[in-house]
């Protein structure tokens, strides 16, 4: 289960044979999403900071393509005179400056995305479009940001076309002025991202329940869209930057990649570590990294130890714990996260819930946290260790289902029988996926409205007789159902039961039938034909012998309205 390994009988020339076998046989899936979001940049340019920083950049942005320059100065210079100063540009494109004093940058608000940037000043009930006012134009198409922390405008990750830099950083400076003059023409992208409306648990019945995807977002490119009774989430593909945080943190697999999907790249951890072994290799360590940082430590001949073996990402966020897990499930013996620099805030604090999610699910089922760690950046010698575990399972694994939340039960099915559950429910991280409901029988009338509102199949009626039925493994703890419920009958359990009573589906409530006292055919319950009674008895349409039509099916109730219109065509103006 947890065996230790013997480092002397690790061959790193055969691991390092084994893997190279693997990327000529198995190759990873690769982003083939059609380019299909197109921007469009005119070269009309915004620089936002001090005057003399502006001014230089300015000049050093002199006939380099850019359509006209538009300099909002947050900071005037000094009142000596000086060759820095605005004033003294002679620039061939067209140049307007304007101040802003502290009051309107700290009510500077800018939106959009490369080719479309709009900028107002919220100052009252009208607010200023600089771009109308300063060069006639919709909006500006890129901006050069020297000033970020000076402003109440804040991106952990800026959008397409919006260039942060700070001007006394000569090599900085170099290298995005050079970035900035490129973004003038027609650029494209992948849409990378597919949303799934029928598996979201983010809304129901005006209700607000999963916001997994919009908290960890580092691009701000989700956002909860109110409909006419309910939201729905909607991804802006011109803001959306491929992060994948929002994959992984949404726990049914409504939002994935369009190409590869989630489900492509388990398959593929699978299929690479059965090819490994069967080349001979041992103790193989999946190690999650960037395409980028991957190409830098190659071009660096940095070449990792033999028994690592790369699973390239666009981004970390792309693969969250439930691929971690797959692969030891699938036999890797450990999984290393491998961080980079200039990481999102967002982005670091999910990767390290992840890990706490991980550890605290390897901890229930009877395994080591040692399977599971991040690489800081640089770090060879944790990235090349060898292994102190051996691998959980020589055994292939399969995941046949196409839904995400099934996978990861089969994952944590196989690690269940490779470990030692603990059979309790463990505290996992805040906002964890995991947990059950519990149902007070006093105050539940079946009604099922949270069966209704469940996005997953966790909550079900009953068949035969009035019921509810609930599958742990199911839910995601969205806190839909515990909405819904107008009794208040629900309450969310949050931790994962490591035990195969989570997988088990049993009733949490049920009642016997109440029939019809006109045709003798059951419609509801008795408790909930008892709460109508008690909310309805000062109605007139129910006053005196009418509240026996409480007692009667949809169809009896009718007849008799129909039969008392008939003895009395008045009855109906006297509610």
């Amino acid at each position: 289960m947890n065996q230790r390994i013997q480092l002397a009988s690790i061959d790193d020339q055969r691991n390092t044979e084994a893997r190279e076998a693997v990327r000529q046989r198995i190759s990873w899936p690769a982003n083939l999403t059609p380019a299909n979001v197109t921007y469009h940049s005119r070269g009309h340019a915004l620089l936002i900071g001090p005057e003399s920083d502006l001014a230089a950049a300015a000049r050093a942005l002199h006939g380099r393509g850019l359509a006209s320059l538009t300099l909002l100065i947050t900071e005037p210079a000094t009142s000596e005179p000086s060759d820095q100063a605005v004033g003294s540009i002679g620039a061939s494109e067209p140049l307007v400056a304007q101040t802003l004093s502290s009051h309107q940058l700290s009510q500077l608000r800018i939106d959009g995305y490369l080719g479309a940037f709009s900028v107002q000043i919220d100052d009252g009930e009208a607010p200023i479009d600089l771009a109308r006012a300063l060069i006639e134009r919709d909006g500006f198409d890129l901006i050069l940001d020297l000033a970020a922390s000076t402003h109440s405008q804040r991106w952990e990750l800026p959008p397409p076309g919006y260039v942060v830099m700070q001007w006394q950083d000569a090599k900085q400076r170099a290298e995005s002025l050079e970035s900035f003059v490129g973004l003038v023409g027609e650029f494209d992208k992948p849409r990378y991202f597919q949303v799934n409306s029928d598996l979201c648990a983010h809304s129901t019945s005006g209700n607000i329940g999963c916001t997994r995807c919009l908290d960890v977002c580092p691009a701000d490119a989700i956002a909860s869209i109110q409909g006419r009774i309910e939201s729905h989430i909607e991804v802006d593909p011109y803001l959306c930057q491929g992060v994948g945080s929002c994959t992984s943190a949404c726990p049914t697999g409504a939002i994935e990649f369009r190409l590869p999907e989630t489900r492509r790249q388990q398959d593929t951890l699978s299929v690479w570590l059965k090819a490994y072994r069967e080349a001979g290799g041992q103790a193989p360590v999946l190690r999650f990294i960037t395409h980028d940082s991957q190409d830098a430590e190659r071009a660096a001949g940095s070449i990792p130890a033999g028994h690592v073996i790369d699973a390239p990402l666009e981004e970390l966020g792309a693969a969250g714990h439930d691929q971690w897990l797959t692969a030891l499930a699938a036999g890797a013996s450990e999984v290393r996260v491998q961080l980079h620099p200039d990481m999102p805030a967002r982005l670091s604090a999910f990767l390290t819930d992840q890990v706490d999610q991980a550890h605290a699910l390897l901890d229930a089922l009877g395994h080591e946290r040692a399977r599971v760690t991040l690489v800081d950046i640089a770090d060879l010698a944790a990235r090349d260790a060898l292994p102190t575990l051996m691998p959980l399972t020589d055994v292939p694994l399969n995941l046949p289902e196409p839904d995400k939340r099934a996978r990861l039960n089969r994952v944590l099915a196989r690690l269940a029988e490779l470990g030692a559950p603990s059979g309790e429910r463990t505290v996992m991280p805040t906002g964890a996926a995991y947990g059950a409901i519990q149902v007070d029988r006093d105050a539940c009338t079946l009604c099922h409205a949270c069966v209704s509102n469940c996005p997953t199949p966790a909550l079900k009626s009953g068949t035969d007789q009035p019921a509810l039925s609930f599958l742990e493994a199911d839910c995601v703890q969205c806190g839909l159902c515990e909405q819904a419920c107008p009794e208040n009958a629900i309450t969310l359990m949050p931790g994962f039961l490591a035990s195969d009573a989570r997988t088990e589906r049993h009733i949490c409530h049920e009642e016997a039938a109440f029939e019809c006292v006109s045709c003798g055919k059951p419609f509801a319950t008795v408790s909930t034909v008892a709460t109508i009674k008690q909310k309805l008895a000062n109605h007139p349409y129910f006053a005196g012998d009418a509240m026996v039509r409480l007692e009667m099916c949809e169809d009896c109730r009718v007849k008799d309205v129909w039969k008392t219109m008939i003895r009395d065509p008045n009855a109906q103006l006297k509610v």
